[in-house]
């Protein structure tokens, strides 16, 4: 059946930043991009709006032809490249935010999430790419930032690099029905919020804990790309000068500084905080030197390790890890506030 432009721009208008014009056209990748980004942000919604018909001609098209396969490689888009770096990044930030308590999270659920952002977006429209070699990129990349949330970007660039070299059209496949493509778009739904609202609902302390450090590790390494750092401070600080315009305070724009220097203390606030709490893990006084962090921490290791502990193994192995999560904590090197 052939798809109306009428009815496109209704759901754009109705649904839009949830997909629902993409799910009609056919367009899954499309729709479950939008879901998870509600829309791209609200700007590729937006944006969209002239690109319905060739969207519609598209589909109509697809629905004709059902080739098997689609000949050549697809132009290069600078476009697509740039929401793949974009894509996979939040991907990275939200797998950081809700997973990173995996042991093997910077190896294995790290550069998986970043590499499933980058597909997701390559798989847009008619084209797609090579799973294998775009995933296999990400976990290639992964080690050599093992343990800095930084390891997101270079990821996210290996990995839409390699996704853009093989890049391809898509195969055509037989129609579905709509109950089984809705099925497999709320599965993948659920596997990206699913963790992510545990960690918000249920271990809300250690959650504002990773959002904190991952913007303060954003902060510090966009510090020395002075463009792209204030770049940074505008999208944060968007939605905050956005209700202050709707308040009507004319006098805002002139406290910029003041601004950002007020988000990035409240960052920092739980830095210090979660520093504080480190101190006290490890019995230590605020300031002690790294030979007496690094001493106390063999102590406790030696008295709270599970196997010195097997008449209270759950006790002991929470203090084990407390133990272990306050030393890493205490031994990355603390920026002075002024730098």
């Amino acid at each position: 059946m052939a798809k109306g432009l009428l009815v496109t721009y209704v759901l754009w208008a109705v649904g839009g930043p949830a997909g629902l014009h993409h799910l009609y056209l056919g367009r899954d990748s499309h729709a479950l991009l939008w879901m998870l980004t509600l829309g791209g942000g609200g700007l590729g919604w937006l944006w969209e709006f002239w690109k319905l018909p060739s969207f519609v001609a598209q589909a109509n098209r697809a629905q004709r032809q059902r080739q098997s396969s689609g000949r050549g490689t697809p132009p290069l888009s600078p476009i697509r490249f740039a929401a793949q770096m974009i894509v996979g990044i939040y991907f990275g930030i939200v797998a950081l935010i809700s997973l990173s308590f995996m042991a093997s999270f910077y190896i294995v659920g790290l550069p998986l999430a970043v590499g499933l952002g980058v597909l997701l977006v390559a798989a847009v429209g008619n084209q797609t790419s090579d799973f294998k070699n775009t995933l296999g990129a990400a976990f290639l990349t992964s080690p050599i930032f093992y343990g800095r949330p930084i390891a997101i970007l270079p990821i996210s660039l290996v990995a839409s690099i390699t996704a853009q070299k093989h890049r391809r059209y898509k195969a055509s496949a037989g129609s579905e029905t709509l109950s089984v493509r809705l099925y497999r778009l709320g599965l993948a739904y659920l596997a990206f919020t699913g963790p992510l609202a545990y960690s918000v609902l249920c271990n809300t302390a250690a959650t504002i804990g990773y959002v904190a450090e991952t913007v303060g590790s954003f902060l510090s390494w966009f510090s020395f790309f002075p463009f792209l750092g204030r770049l940074l401070e505008s999208v944060l600080l968007l939605p905050y000068r956005v209700w202050r315009l709707l308040v009507g305070d004319p006098g805002f724009s002139s406290s910029y500084f003041q601004e950002w220097e007020k988000l990035y203390e409240f960052v920092r606030s739980f830095q210090d905080e979660k520093r504080h709490l480190a101190y006290q893990v490890l019995g230590l006084l605020e300031g002690a030197t790294n030979e007496e962090i690094h001493r106390r921490y063999r102590e406790l290791v030696k008295i709270w390790h599970p196997d010195h502990n097997r008449h209270q193994t759950e006790e002991a192995q929470r203090h084990f890890m407390e133990i272990q999560a306050a030393y890493e904590v205490l031994s990355q090197p603390r920026k002075p506030r002024g730098s």
